[in-house]
């Protein structure tokens, strides 16, 4: 498939049936409504995840809000996930299918495309919270911020949890909401996009470089978006950590903050180390009491 073929915008369909309960229509094209409701623009970046593309696109075609349009990135898919797109392609707005050079490249993407005056990044077996979240969270006045960010649920294998978001001051600490849980004025987001030469924590990067430049975040009591755990290994989790590290430093020295990450690595390994040796049952209590 040529990247001209894959390339579908479709502004408006009627009688479409999407498979969703109690789905909405796409909004209007308008980046601001008569009702004072901005367009929000969602994207869904995908890469061989058919097992959990389907409860994605439910949940954001299944939101109550008027004014949405909805992107969907695809990596060049060679399993089912192509096939769950073009069963919904007349309730998405503008989808995409081609190869990138991850995923932060292809959330760009996404960002390219959008019209509409917030976006929100909702990937493959992500969810938002419930059917009412963007109405919920853009019925506020959002008092000129750059970001509006708020909690995430967490699901595990058999369990979830809430994770309430931390202070934008201690971005410099690593995230402190999920990205999945957060909102970002377009405009500003267009002319400070993803570095996508930082393969794992270009969110961090901007959400950070962000607050240094005095943008405004703004918190929502809302609990916005539902993921699941990615169960990262030891390795991979150090891995995260350093490149929290060079993501706050960008090639600085800052030794305190070098000092805090390498602590950072440390407890990981030790609380990893613990893990193994304690009973499963005991190490979900542990989670569930974070």
């Amino acid at each position: 498939m040529s990247v001209v073929d894959a390339l579908v915008c479709r502004r408006t369909v009627v009688g479409f049936d999407t498979g969703c309960l109690a789905v909405t229509p796409v909004g209007s094209g308008i980046a601001g409504a008569s009702d004072g409701l901005p367009k929000v623009s969602v994207v869904t970046v995908v890469f061989n995840a058919e097992k959990y593309l389907e409860a994605t696109i439910c949940s954001v075609l299944g939101q109550d809000y008027p004014h949405l349009e909805y992107i969907v990135i695809d990596g060049g898919s060679t399993d089912g996930t192509l096939d769950i797109v073009r069963k919904y392609a007349g309730r998405i707005s503008c989808w995409r299918s081609e190869k990138d050079q991850g995923i932060y490249d292809a959330m760009n993407k996404g960002l390219r495309l959008a019209t509409g005056a917030w976006i929100s990044f909702m990937n493959a077996g992500d969810a938002f919270h419930s059917a009412d979240t963007l109405t919920k969270v853009f019925s506020v006045p959002n008092n000129g911020n750059t970001v509006i960010y708020g909690g995430v649920e967490i699901r595990y294998p058999d369990f979830k949890r809430i994770e309430q978001p931390g202070k934008p001051a201690r971005l410099w600490q690593g995230m402190q909401f999920s990205h999945q849980s957060a909102f970002v004025e377009v405009g500003y987001h267009r002319a400070h996009p993803f570095n996508a030469a930082n393969r794992i924590a270009a969110d961090l990067e901007f959400f950070y470089q962000a607050y240094l430049v005095g943008a405004g975040f703004l918190r929502t009591e809302q609990i916005v978006s539902s993921v699941l755990t990615g169960g990262l290994s030891e390795g991979n989790r150090v891995r995260t950590i350093l490149a929290s590290r060079d993501a706050v430093c960008r090639g600085r020295m800052r030794p305190l903050i070098r000092l805090y990450f390498w602590g950072r690595v440390i407890n990981s390994v030790f609380r990893s180390t613990i893990k193994r040796l304690l009973p499963a049952s005991l190490v979900k209590k542990m989670i569930m009491l974070k």
